[in-house]
């Protein structure tokens, strides 16, 4: 079993690659709007709580099936403790079923990433995004708030990737993805 935490700031490309990487090794996504959706759906706002549960559910069928692995996408603000400690939470999972844990990190100019966050293939999945406008004021708020981007040498693991994407394609940032983590097929 393999789990590839794919992180970065808000549309970094994250699902994007995520879908690419899936469509070239056994590895299934599960990107963290597939949960966020349904919940704002439901509630008519963001509800943290029930997001994790039901994420945890998730997480821990998927990590004792039989599966090859997960790619889990997750905007993860550095310098929020409860984030590391999420992190840490979603690799224990996996690891008490023998995982192997991956990161990578995606980095994107805001530039880029604010024509990005209109993209059809965002839109489609993600429709709490489809208020461009309230989308893109979300992003900037985000980036000024939190510190979404890692400070060199701060993320601690050994399997860990930085890929600036600007200015690659998903599909190339996939294969890098799986030449540096050996990542196939079953």
């Amino acid at each position: 079993m393999k789990l590839v935490f794919i992180i970065g700031d808000s549309a970094a490309g994250k699902m994007t690659v995520g879908q690419e990487l899936m469509k070239i090794t056994d590895l299934r996504l599960f990107h963290n709007h597939m949960m966020i959706e349904p919940v704002l759906e439901i509630f008519g706002s963001r509800n943290n709580s029930a997001v994790n549960r039901m994420r945890d559910v998730v997480f821990e069928e998927f990590a004792r099936s039989d599966r090859y692995g997960m790619i889990f996408t997750y905007m993860w603000a550095f310098d929020q403790q409860e984030d590391w400690d999420y992190v840490e939470h979603v690799k224990q999972i996996f690891q008490s079923y023998n995982a192997e844990v991956y990161y990578v990190e995606l980095i994107a100019s805001q530039e880029v990433r604010l024509q990005r966050n209109a993209t059809e293939n965002r839109l489609k999945n993600k429709p709490s995004k489809r208020n461009i406008e309230t989308s893109n004021a979300r992003l900037i708020r985000d980036d000024a708030r939190y510190r979404l981007v890692s400070r060199e040498g701060e993320i601690p693991f050994d399997n860990y990737l930085r890929i600036d994407n600007t200015f690659l394609a998903p599909d190339a940032v996939a294969e890098m993805i799986k030449g540096k983590f050996a990542l196939g097929f079953a």
